[in-house]
C-alpha cells in the first residue's frame, strides 16, 4: 500500500507543478503553528479556511451546475444559528451542534431551491438573493430572549480550549470538505458521475434533460451539498467566534463569496482556495493602513482587472501558464516540455 502510494506522488503528483504547489501548500499550513507563535495570524487562517469551506460550496453550486445563487449567506447563517440554537434550548456541545447545524441547513437548502427549480438564472438569482434578507429581517424582528435580536447569541461554547486546537480542527474539515467537493465535481472520475452531470446541466441543461438525464434531482443534489458544506462552515464559524449573529445572513458575505471564487478561478476547486487565502488575508492585512476604508473599492478595481485581462481567475491563468495537456492522452504535463512524459506526444 506505502509502495502503490509513493509510486502515485512520483508518477502523478511531482510531474505535475499544480498538484505539487497544493501539496506544499497544504503542509504548510499543516506545520503553520510550529514555525510561528502569531495568535493572530492562527486566528486569520482558521477563519480563512472555515470562508474557503464556504467559497467552494459556492462554486459547486453556482460554478459547477450554473445555478447562480446571490444569497448562499443563508445556509452560512442557517449553520450558525442553528448550532447556536440548539446549544441555548438543549444544552448540546460542539461535537453535537456543528453536524447537526450542518443538516439543517441542509434542509433549508433543500425548501429554498424547490420554488427556484424550474427559474431561469437571472430570476433565480434574484430569488436567491431574497431569502437571507428575509430571514435576517425575521430574525431582528423577534424578541431579543428568543434569537438574540440584533445583537445575536452570544457566548456559544468554543470550539476547543485552544487556539491552535481550534486552529487544525478547522484545518482538517477543511481539507476533507474540499477533498469531497473536488471528487464530487471532477468530471474524469471514473467512480463518481456527479461531477460530469454538473458540467452537463451547466452547459445546456435542455440538451442534458434531452439525453434523460433528471436534471431536477442533480440542481436538487447541489443545493443540499452546497448548503451542507456552507452550514458546515457557518457552524464552525458560530462556535470559533462564540457568536452567532444576523451577520451571517448579510448581502456582503454573499458576494465575498463570490468575489473570492472569481478572483481565483469559477469551476476549479482549487481557485477559492487561493482566493479566498490571497484576498481575505490580504485585506484583513489592510486594517492596520489608512487604504481599510477603501477597501470594497479596491477589491472592485481588482475584480474588474482580472475579469478583463485573466477572466478564468488568477489560479487558473497560473496552472494554464505552468501545465499542458497532452493532445493524445490528456495527461498533464510541465509546461516546458517538448514531449508527453507517457505517450511521448508532441506538446508544441
Amino acid at each position: 500500500m506505502v509502495r502503490r502510494l509513493l509510486k502515485d506522488f512520483r508518477w502523478g503528483v511531482l510531474p505535475v507543478p499544480g498538484r505539487l504547489i497544493a501539496i506544499i501548500f497544504f503542509v504548510s499550513l499543516f506545520i503553520l503553528p510550529l514555525i510561528t507563535s502569531s495568535q493572530y495570524l492562527l486566528y486569520l487562517t482558521t477563519i480563512a479556511a472555515l470562508y474557503t469551506i464556504f467559497a467552494v460550496s459556492w462554486d459547486l453550486l453556482s460554478g459547477y451546475t450554473g445555478q447562480f445563487n446571490f444569497g448562499h449567506a443563508l445556509f452560512l447563517g442557517s449553520g450558525a444559528y442553528g448550532a447556536a440554537l440548539l446549544y441555548k434550548y438543549l444544552g448540546w456541545q460542539p461535537w453535537a451542534t456543528i453536524p447537526l447545524g450542518a443538516l439543517i441547513a441542509t434542509g433549508i437548502g433543500l425548501v429554498t431551491c424547490l420554488p427556484a427549480l424550474r427559474l431561469r438564472p437571472p430570476y433565480l438569482s434574484m430569488l436567491t438573493l431574497a431569502f437571507p434578507i428575509i430571514v435576517a429581517r425575521i430574525i431582528r424582528s423577534l424578541p431579543s430572549d428568543i434569537a438574540g435580536g440584533d445583537h445575536g447569541i452570544r457566548w456559544i461554547p468554543a470550539l476547543a480550549s485552544t487556539p491552535v486546537a481550534s486552529y487544525y480542527i478547522c484545518l482538517i474539515v477543511m481539507t476533507v470538505s474540499v477533498l469531497i467537493m473536488w471528487k464530487l465535481t471532477d468530471a474524469r472520475s471514473r467512480y463518481i458521475r456527479t461531477g460530469l452531470l454538473f458540467h452537463a446541466i451547466r452547459e445546456d441543461e435542455i440538451a442534458a434533460r434531452a439525453t434523460g438525464i433528471n436534471t431536477i434531482r442533480y440542481k436538487i443534489l447541489a443545493f443540499a451539498i452546497g448548503g451542507f458544506f456552507a452550514g458546515l462552515a457557518g457552524a464552525l464559524l458560530a462556535h470559533f467566534t462564540t457568536i452567532a449573529s444576523p451577520g451571517f445572513f448579510s448581502v456582503t458575505t454573499s458576494f465575498l463569496a463570490i468575489i473570492w471564487v472569481v478572483f481565483g478561478g469559477i469551476v476549479s476547486i482549487y481557485g477559492p482556495v487561493f482566493g479566498v487565502y490571497t484576498l481575505y488575508v490580504a485585506v484583513d492585512y489592510l486594517r492596520l493602513t489608512p487604504v481599510f476604508a477603501y477597501r470594497m473599492l479596491i477589491m472592485t478595481v481588482v475584480i474588474i482587472l482580472i475579469l478583463l485581462f485573466m477572466p478564468e481567475g488568477v489560479a487558473v491563468w497560473i496552472r494554464d501558464k505552468i501545465e499542458r495537456e497532452c493532445p493524445r492522452c490528456k495527461l498533464t504535463n510541465v509546461a516546458w516540455r517538448r514531449e508527453c512524459r507517457a505517450c511521448g506526444a508532441s506538446l508544441r
